[in-house]
């Protein structure tokens, strides 16, 4: 057996040069252990997604993950409608106060608050509201499709 300390922030030569074969790993692991459908979503189906009017793929996705929000809202927290229309959605997830910002030595991606859209046959099943920051990321909520709650998209998030 041999153990190798591959760094992954910033990720090295080495991390790059195994990442597939590390994530077929944690896959297999995740479904026979944890028994993970096959399914599950993978990094391909994950969007990042900056929370602004003025982006074209946030403005054409608002309203199914505003319809989402509402779906969830409803289903786990007993919302009532008029608690989780588009205003209150806008208001608790799209305001937010982060300007956005492209250090020139930041992420590709930049600073600010940003949807990460988990896509799943064509459609929204969960958003991860994260803002990320010159030193962390923070998730500010998650919310997914009760009928994919099979899938624990919060735990998955939470591991991504």
């Amino acid at each position: 057996l041999k153990v190798r300390v591959v760094r992954s922030s910033p990720p090295s030569s080495q991390f790059k040069a195994t990442f597939q074969e590390s994530y077929q790993v944690y896959k297999r692991y995740q479904m026979v252990i944890h028994k993970d459908p096959p399914d599950k979503p993978t990094i391909n189906q994950v969007r990042l997604v900056p929370v602004s009017f003025e982006d074209p793929q946030f403005k054409s996705s608002f309203n199914q993950s505003a319809t989402l929000f509402a779906k969830y809202q409803m289903a786990v927290h007993k919302d009532t409608p008029s608690d989780c229309g588009e205003n209150e959605f806008t208001r608790f997830l799209c305001d937010s106060p982060l300007e956005a910002e492209n250090a020139p030595n930041g992420p590709e991606c930049g600073y600010g608050s940003f949807h990460q859209q988990y896509w799943l046959d064509g459609k929204i099943i969960a958003v991860g509201v994260i803002d990320i920051l010159p030193y962390c990321v923070s998730s500010v909520y998650l919310y997914y499709d009760p009928d994919y709650s099979f899938l624990s998209l919060g735990v998955y998030s939470a591991l991504r």
